[in-house]
């Protein structure tokens, strides 16, 4: 089952599903516009793979053999070879249906376009092809090397034969997949976002500090990471968006984002990428 995958973007969800796919025998191509992204993501590949030889899940002499299994290109008419093409690139609408509609164009008839969205609809990314069909979202969870869960999303014209070719390679890299209906948030979201957005409401009323909130969350729900800890390694301007796209698609005044997450990311503050999100670092 060695077919060329695609990946469509470099960055921490791109070169994480690039990893498991070559770590588990596909040769992949890794595609960005930034050759700085490319060579930062291949480097993040090399690291993780560093980390598993050190836990000892992974042989040494493993690590070239999967890092030879991943190309980089910087455009998307390299996607012409591959059997399952996966965009992974930011949560904004209009950048998934260009290139959703260019991907279209480039990629094999017969090729499954899937979208690694943790929110935008399926469905409507699909209308931007000639190949709803073939459309599907593979929603990984971060780190992606570490997470067992896909979230795989069918649209309202995905077929049989797609959503099961899907779970099958969700399956094929090690994965446990999970097949969901395409609606606002799926599952995932629609449950983790309202208990973010809850315990950022709890931080703004002053009910608690974070590191109250988030050790309450940790030590009396057993959740391995605090809401607001999580908020920040997601990023706060992603559970923004994410709750901007559940709160239009279902039109519940319970999924309005709360007004100190969004004077946040208006700060700038978006979690760990920019060292100060809820905590610093």
């Amino acid at each position: 089952m060695a077919e060329r995958v695609a990946v469509i973007g470099a960055g921490q969800m791109g070169n994480g599903i690039a990893h498991v796919f070559a770590q588990n025998g596909f040769d992949v191509t890794m595609i960005d516009v930034s050759a700085a992204a490319l060579g930062h993501g291949v480097g993040t590949i090399a690291g993780n793979l560093d980390r598993q030889i050190k836990k000892g899940t992974l042989q040494p002499a493993d690590k070239d053999a999967i890092l030879g299994r991943v190309a980089t290109e910087q455009s998307l008419s390299a996607v012409k070879d591959a059997a399952l093409v996966i965009e992974a690139a930011t949560e904004n609408r209009d950048l998934k249906f260009k290139i959703f509609a260019d991907l279209d164009d480039a990629a094999n008839p017969d090729a499954i376009l899937a979208t690694n969205t943790s929110s935008i609809s399926i469905t409507e990314i699909a209308a931007r092809t000639k190949r709803p069909d073939k459309v599907i979202g593979m929603h990984f969870m971060n780190p992606v090397p570490v997470m067992q869960l896909v979230e795989v999303i069918r649209g309202l014209a995905t077929s049989d034969a797609t959503t099961q070719r899907v779970l099958a390679l969700s399956k094929a890299v090690g994965k446990t997949a999970v097949e969901v209906q395409d609606y606002p948030g799926f599952v995932a979201n629609r449950i983790l976002m309202p208990m973010i957005n809850e315990a950022v409401y709890c931080l703004m009323e002053g009910v608690g500090t974070a590191e109250s909130i988030d050790t309450v969350m940790k030590l009396g729900m057993n959740h391995p990471m605090g809401p607001l800890a999580l908020a920040d390694l997601i990023g706060l301007d992603t559970c923004l968006a994410i709750l901007d796209v559940l709160h239009d698609g279902l039109g519940d005044p319970k999924y309005r984002a709360c007004p100190l997450l969004r004077k946040y990311v208006a700060a700038g503050w978006l979690g760990r990428k920019t060292k100060r999100g809820f905590f610093a670092y």
